[in-house]
C-alpha cells in the first residue's frame, strides 16, 4: 500500500515578499480516505489543493509520500487543439496507459459522464458543461491514487454530478484517497472521513459528527461468515453499518452508491450473501 501523503508545516506565498496565503499547514491524507476542505472564497482552499496535487510547491515546509495524483481544477482551459476523445487519449498516454487502453478508458468515461456524443467535437467548441465533463474524465482515466477535486461538480448536469459521486466512492473503495472542495454543503454530506476549514491562512479540523445526508438511501442486509469481518471497501462505501447478528449487517448507503456497495459485497473473498435490498428515502441517524 502506498504511504500517507503528508504536509508538514507547509506554507505558500506568491513572490519572494508576497503575503502568505497558507502557513503552518499540517495534513495527512491516508489511503482510502475522503477529505473535504471548506472555507470562504479567497481563504486559500484552491492553493491548498494545488499543493496536494503537486501543481505548486510549498514556499516553506515539505510534502512527503507523493502518490499518483489527478486534479480537476476550478477552471479548465477548454481552448485546446484536440477533440474531446483525442485530448483524453493523449492524457491517458501521459499517465502511462497504452494508446489502446487510453482510448478505451476515454470512451468509457465520456459514456459514463453523458458526453459520448461529443467525443469527436473540438475542445474549443464544447459548452462549459461538456468541457467540465472532459475535465473530470481526464482525472479518472488512470485510476489515480489521489484524486483532487476543486469545485469539480460546478457546471455538470444532474446525472454527471451523480456519476462523479459514484467515481469518488469507487476511488476510496479501491484504496485511493480523495480531497475535494465544493460550494454546496450537501455534496457528499455525511460521507467524508475528515473535514477541514481554511481560516486566516491556517487549516483547522471541523467536527463533522451528525446525521446522514438527506435524500434517497438504500438499506442492504448482508450475511458473511459467522466470524467474518466486514470488508474494508464495504465499510468505506456504507454511510452506516449495524451488526445485527454473527456476521450479519444492516448497511445504509446513499442510493447513487448502492451498486458499488453490492459489487463490493458480492466480489469479496469469501463473497457475502445479500439477504435484502430495500429503498430507504429517509435519512436515519448515523451509526458509523
Amino acid at each position: 500500500m502506498r504511504p500517507d501523503l503528508c504536509l508538514e508545516n507547509a506554507g505558500r506565498r506568491y513572490g519572494l515578499r508576497g503575503p502568505w496565503v497558507l502557513r503552518g499547514v499540517d495534513l495527512t491524507v491516508a489511503p482510502g480516505r475522503l477529505v473535504r476542505v471548506e472555507g470562504a472564497n479567497g481563504t486559500g482552499k484552491s492553493t491548498l489543493l494545488r499543493l496536494l496535487a503537486g501543481i505548486d510547491a510549498p514556499s516553506e515546509g515539505r510534502i512527503t509520500g507523493r502518490p499518483r495524483t489527478a486534479y480537476v481544477p476550478e477552471r479548465f482551459p477548454p481552448a485546446l487543439p484536440f477533440t474531446a476523445v483525442g485530448y483524453l487519449t493523449h492524457l491517458g498516454t501521459v499517465h502511462g496507459l497504452s494508446r489502446t487502453a487510453a482510448a478505451r478508458a476515454a470512451g468509457e468515461w465520456l459514456e459514463r459522464l453523458g458526453a459520448a456524443a461529443y467525443a469527436d467535437t473540438p475542445m474549443a467548441r464544447l459548452s462549459k458543461g461538456s468541457s467540465q465533463k472532459v475535465a473530470v474524465a481526464q482525472a479518472l482515466l488512470a485510476e489515480p491514487e489521489l484524486l483532487v477535486l476543486d469545485e469539480a461538480w460546478t457546471g455538470l448536469d444532474t446525472d454527471a454530478r451523480a456519476e462523479l459521486e459514484r467515481a469518488v466512492a469507487e476511488r476510496t473503495a479501491a484504496g485511493g484517497s480523495v480531497v475535494f472542495v465544493d460550494h454546496d454543503p450537501r455534496r457528499l454530506a455525511g460521507l467524508p472521513d475528515t473535514t477541514y476549514a481554511v481560516r486566516d491562512g491556517s487549516l483547522v479540523p471541523c467536527d463533522v459528527a451528525g446525521p446522514l445526508p438527506s435524500g434517497p438511501h438504500v438499506t442492504v442486509e448482508a450475511q458473511g461468515p459467522p466470524d467474518g469481518r466486514l470488508p474494508d471497501d464495504v465499510r468505506r462505501t456504507a454511510a452506516s453499518a449495524e451488526e445485527t447478528g454473527p456476521g450479519r449487517y444492516r448497511l445504509t448507503v446513499p442510493a447513487p452508491h448502492s451498486d458499488l456497495l453490492l459489487r463490493a459485497l458480492l466480489t469479496s473473498r469469501p463473497p457475502w450473501h445479500v439477504v435484502r435490498v430495500a429503498p430507504r428515502p429517509d435519512a436515519p441517524g448515523s451509526s458509523r
